[in-house]
C-alpha cells in the first residue's frame, strides 16, 4: 500500500473534517497514519489486520477506564473500506519534547502492573507476522535470505516456547520504544496500541536491549531505562532468544518494503548479512 492508496481509501471512508487532500501524511508502514484537524486516522494495509484494529480500539478503552495515558479511539469500532481497517482517534496535542527511554519505562511500569482486561488479548506473536513480510516482500529478496529466516523464526519460536519468565506474565505493550511515547504538557502518553498483548513482560524490555546494542541507543539513556523500570533484562538467561527472535521479525519487517523501495533493500541485506555472520555490533538503521 503507498500514499496514493491510503489516499483513496481515506476519501472513500468519509471521516475527515476536510478534503483528504489537505490531510498530512505522518507514518507509512503497516499502517498508512494521517493527521487532520482533531483527529488521526490510520488505514491499514489489508484487512488481515482487521482483528487487531478491533482489539487496538477495544484496548484504548480499557486503558482509558483504567486510569492509563493512552491514546483514546475517536469511534468505537474499526471500519473495513476497500478492503482496509480504518480506526479513527483523537489528535494529541503538539508535542512539548521529543520522548527519551525514562519516560518509556515509567509507562511500562504502569501498564505491567495491571490486571488482565476484561476480553482476552492473544500472546505477542511476535514472530507471527515474518510469513506475511516474507510474502508481501516476493522476488525483491533473496530467496535464500527469506529461507534462512523462516529457519531462524522456527528456531526462536521453539526456544521462546520453553523459557521461565523472571516477571509474572500479564499485559504488555509489544513494541516499546520511545516512538510509541508522545510527551504533551501533560506528561507522557502511549500510543500505538495495536500490538498490546499478554504475555512475558521481558518482551518489552527485551526492545531496548536491542535498541541499546543494534540501533545506537547511548549506554547512558539504556542506563535511565533500567533505573526508571527498576530492573535490566539483561540479567535474564532469556534474554538472548527475546533478542534474536526480535531481530529476526524485525529484519522480515523491512522485507515487505523492499519492492520498489531500493533504501529498504539496502536495509534488508545489511541486517540479513550480520545474522549470517553472527555480528551483533553491526548498525542497523529505524526504517
Amino acid at each position: 500500500m503507498d500514499e496514493a492508496r491510503a489516499r483513496d481509501v481515506l476519501g472513500q471512508a468519509r471521516v475527515l473534517p476536510g478534503p483528504v487532500r489537505d490531510a498530512r501524511l505522518l507514518a507509512l508502514g503497516e499502517n498508512a497514519v494521517f493527521a487532520a484537524g482533531d483527529l488521526v486516522v490510520k488505514v491499514g494495509r489489508d484487512a488481515e489486520l482487521l482483528d487487531r484494529a478491533r482489539r487496538e480500539v477495544a484496548v484504548a478503552g480499557w486503558l482509558a477506564g483504567a486510569g492509563v495515558p493512552a491514546v483514546r479511539a475517536a469511534e468505537p469500532e474499526p471500519r473495513l473500506v476497500a478492503g482496509h481497517p480504518v480506526t479513527v482517534w483523537w489528535r494529541l496535542p503538539d508535542a512539548v519534547r521529543a520522548a527519551g527511554p525514562r519516560d518509556l519505562a515509567e509507562l511500562l511500569r504502569v501498564v505491567h502492573a495491571l490486571p488482565a482486561p476484561p476480553f482476552a488479548l492473544p500472546r505477542r506473536e511476535l514472530l507471527g507476522g515474518v510469513e506475511r513480510w516474507l510474502r508481501l516482500a516476493g522476488d525483491a529478496v533473496d530467496a535464500a535470505d527469506a529461507a534462512y529466516l523462516r529457519e531462524r523464526r522456527d528456531g526462536f519460536a521453539a526456544a521462546a516456547a520453553g523459557l521461565t519468565p523472571h516477571l509474572p506474565p500479564g499485559p504488555i505493550h509489544g513494541d516499546a520504544l520511545p516512538r510509541n511515547v508522545h510527551v504533551g504538557a501533560d506528561g507522557p502518553v502511549l500510543v500505538d496500541l495495536e500490538t498490546f498483548s499478554s504475555d512475558l513482560r521481558e518482551h518489552d524490555l527485551v526492545v531496548m536491549a536491542l535498541s541499546r546494542d543494534r540501533y545506537g541507543l547511548p549506554a547512558g539513556g539504556y542506563e535511565s531505562f533500567v533505573s526508571a523500570y527498576g530492573w535490566d533484562v539483561r540479567e535474564w538467561e532469556g534474554c538472548g532468544v527475546l533478542r534474536g527472535a526480535r531481530e529476526t521479525a524485525s529484519c522480515a519487517w523491512v522485507a515487505q518494503h523492499a519492492p520498489g523501495n531500493p533504501a529498504a533493500l539496502t536495509e534488508f541485506r545489511r541486517r540479513v548479512r550480520s545474522l549470517r555472520d553472527g555480528d551483533e555490533s553491526v548498525r542497523w538503521y529505524p526504517f
